[in-house]
């Protein structure tokens, strides 16, 4: 499954600003998000809504994931306090009891490279291991900063980590669902700063991709990063390393894997758009080759013979909307074609979607009087929780 970037602290808008996002940007992607096939997740802070103060921040995302997208969501991790109050919103909108034994949304739990997890990410595991919701069991990991400065030793201690996070989770709820996670970036030996795309993070999510598999449980990784400014080569060759190396190690829960650029510390919209189309593609690459028409095809190749064309065959006619994937975005026209249209980049033509898919979009009604509750609990949490999000206090 696809899921959305989360965490960036400044968003790329609909006319390509960078700028500090708010509540309604976060829900535009989560709008986008929903309208998108291959995102099967809205996630949960795809931006920081700034607009909001952080003691209180978790519970206006949280509304917005429920409000604007019926898909699954992720919860909010960032105290043992926070991840409850997600708890408590989703016996609201599901009813008390139901995600006991119905998985509804994902936490994640970074660990502290090297070899710490610590009390606020071990209170949050709790809180949503104990209502029997999955977990991202994710080891942060920036190689060569945090980790030996070698591929092999690297995976060596992210999976000790890993699978220490993946025991606890069995020590508080024995079945509870986890996931083998982490969070891979090499770091430059000239600069210290993140990289993606690289040979050293594909090799590693094969190794990991193997051993996830050698323990039977389902993996987390994350897909289209990378650390150019605006959506440009630099940000589509490093995205498309990445989103095949994933795909080719088998992952199962795909983070990050729209709208990443400049290593997180932005959400783009035209790169959101992209992101997704290159998603479906993945997907329906995943799928593998059809063989439902073989031998209608290998007929056709009979009663065309040499020399001949495809195009009005019945078996074209019957098959040529599903027969090869046909990219909204990326531009495969003449030179004449494209200059008639308008000469648009890929960004321009990724924005204009984007607001396309805006005035189209329609929003899965939350019953009213549920909505209600969830607004009264987000008031009444805003009114419980201090200005300094109750730091040290069991608030």
């Amino acid at each position: 499954m696809f899921v959305p970037m989360t965490g960036a602290p400044f968003l790329r808008d609909l006319e390509d600003k960078r700028r500090n996002p708010t509540l309604d940007d976060l829900a535009m992607f989560h709008k986008l998000a929903h309208m998108s096939p291959a995102l099967h997740s809205s996630a949960h802070h795809i931006v920081e809504p700034m607009d909001h103060a952080v003691p209180w921040r978790h519970l206006r995302i949280t509304h917005s994931s429920m409000k604007y997208s019926d898909k699954t969501f992720m919860g909010m991790t960032t105290s043992g306090k926070n991840a409850e109050d997600v708890m408590d919103m989703c016996d609201i909108l599901f009813g008390k009891g139901y995600i006991d034994d119905h998985p509804v949304t994902t936490g994640n739990i970074n660990g502290n490279s090297p070899l710490v997890w610590d009390a606020t990410m071990l209170g949050a595991l709790r809180a949503f291991v104990k209502r029997n919701q999955p977990v991202l069991c994710s080891p942060f990991v920036l190689g060569g900063a945090n980790t030996p400065a070698s591929t092999v030793p690297a995976v060596v201690q992210l999976n000790a980590e890993a699978l220490s996070a993946l025991a606890y989770t069995q020590v508080v709820r024995k079945g509870a669902p986890a996931v083998y996670g982490h969070y891979l970036a090499t770091v430059s030996m000239q600069s210290g700063a993140p990289m993606a795309g690289t040979p050293e993070i594909c090799l590693m999510n094969f190794l990991i991709g193997q051993m996830a598999r050698h323990y039977n449980v389902p993996w987390r990784t994350s897909n289209t990063l990378g650390g150019a400014k605006v959506l440009d080569a630099q940000a589509g060759y490093e995205s498309g390393v990445n989103l095949m190396a994933v795909m080719m190690s088998g992952a199962n829960y795909i983070w990050h894997s729209a709208g990443w650029n400049e290593a997180g510390m932005h959400c783009s919209v035209a790169k959101f758009m992209v992101d997704a189309e290159q998603c479906a593609m993945a997907y329906r690459m995943a799928q593998g080759p059809r063989w439902d028409d073989f031998d209608e095809a290998l007929a056709a190749v009979r009663d065309v013979g040499p020399g001949g064309h495809y195009l009005g065959h019945p078996h074209t006619q019957d098959n040529f909307q599903r027969a090869f994937y046909m990219p909204k975005l990326l531009d495969n026209n003449n030179i004449e074609q494209w200059m008639a249209n308008g000469s648009k980049s890929i960004t321009e033509r990724a924005l204009n979607l984007a607001k396309a898919k805006l005035d189209e979009y329609e929003e899965p009604k939350i019953d009213q009087a549920i909505n209600e509750q969830l607004l009264d609990f987000i008031a009444r949490r805003e009114s419980e929780i201090p200005d300094d999000g109750g730091l040290n206090e069991d608030y």
